[in-house]
């Protein structure tokens, strides 16, 4: 006792995630300002239970799930959970798409913990709303969906190491890396899965050629989409050793292929996302910087609220500004570690 009480900061991870679960059930279904003040992992609000079934409540559910079941994968229930994931995180897509991006790239941006699967779930959300600029089948859907979810289930450890680690890469890390595809593929096949589809599309999501889609097998189109859509959100996320890029340089970075030319899956996200998806951060013409809320009828015109003054001082309230007008028009775009303010997601999505 003299020495203070204390505990390691990882072990304090799940349960900060359910109290955060907790309030933003809470918030939800508008309970009283006392019951939220009194939250815990065990309250869910006033709301009706088959209401909220729907989803498994809020996104720090999923991202604590997505890790558990990509982590330690087991055949006899893995097909199962894994479905159930990829259902409840297209919950909330269906239900407010641009509140997902808000919030998954939001976290993207600011948390390495837990990378593989927080990273897997941004991933497969910019998938689906791609692949609906592409006109792709409808049962293309699933299984591209489901590839995005699981490319990396066999490095699942190693990609939140190398989120955290600042040494360079080693040999056997690299090896592990540039096999994984295959051993994620080997990996399925012995959890259950059979979907061809699926499982082209994992082995060839790190495949870097670039060309027309029409030109490639089913699988492969799924795959090039993958590949841009990982690019894409790679970039956003900040690692140890280097600092996450601005929405634009990663929308630039998935829209120009290794030709540095227009590529068509490329394109198909910048039309789902835009160029300044919800969750990333903007400086505005009257000299504020604002956080994106929604994409906008044009990819460069979104819905945005300032956090931050044009003196440099944060805002109490958070204006929300139209930047279709010229003078809160989006001039640029800032990474994460450029803003030097916790942004409050509970009140940029009551905004949005």
């Amino acid at each position: 006792m003299a020495r203070g009480l204390w505990v390691e900061e990882h072990e304090t991870d799940a349960f900060r995630k359910e109290v955060a679960h907790a309030l933003d059930n809470m918030v939800r279904s508008d309970a009283l300002l006392g019951a939220i003040a009194k939250a815990n992992p065990e309250a869910r609000g006033g709301a009706n239970e088959d209401v909220r079934r729907e989803a498994v409540g809020g996104w720090p559910d999923l991202h604590m799930h997505a890790n558990a079941l990509l982590r330690e994968p087991r055949a006899e229930d893995f097909m199962r959970r894994l479905e159930r994931l990829h259902d409840d995180v297209l919950s909330h897509v269906t239900a407010d798409a641009d509140r997902s991006l808000l919030n998954l790239i939001h976290h993207a941006s600011l948390d390495q913990h837990h990378y593989s699967a927080s990273h897997s779930m941004l991933v497969m959300v910019v998938c689906h709303l791609a692949c609906q600029q592409l006109n792709w089948p409808q049962d293309w859907h699933r299984p591209l969906e489901l590839a995005a979810l699981s490319m990396n289930i066999a490095n699942t450890a190693l990609q939140d190491q190398l989120a955290e680690q600042t040494n360079p890469v080693s040999p056997a890390q690299r090896i592990n890396i540039d096999a994984h595809a295959r051993t994620s593929v080997e990996l399925l096949q012995s959890l259950g899965v059979s979907d061809p589809l699926w499982l082209e599309a994992v082995l060839l999501h790190h495949t870097g050629t670039p060309g027309p889609l029409a030109e490639r097998s089913p699988g492969q189109q799924l795959a090039r989409l993958i590949q841009r859509a990982d690019l894409f959100g790679a970039r956003l996320s900040p690692r140890r050793a280097r600092k996450a890029l601005t929405a634009s340089a990663a929308a630039k970075a998935a829209y120009l292929d290794e030709n540095k030319q227009a590529d068509e899956a490329g394109a198909a996200i910048i039309k789902a996302v835009g160029i300044y998806p919800p969750g990333s951060l903007v400086r505005l013409a009257n000299e504020e910087i604002a956080v994106v809320l929604k994409r906008g009828r044009s990819a460069n015109a979104p819905l945005v609220a300032s956090v931050i003054g044009k003196s440099g001082t944060p805002l109490v309230e958070l204006p929300v500004r139209d930047t279709r007008l010229p003078t809160q028009a989006v001039t640029g775009s800032l990474a994460p570690h450029e803003v030097l303010v916790r942004l409050n997601m509970e009140r940029l999505l009551k905004l949005g």
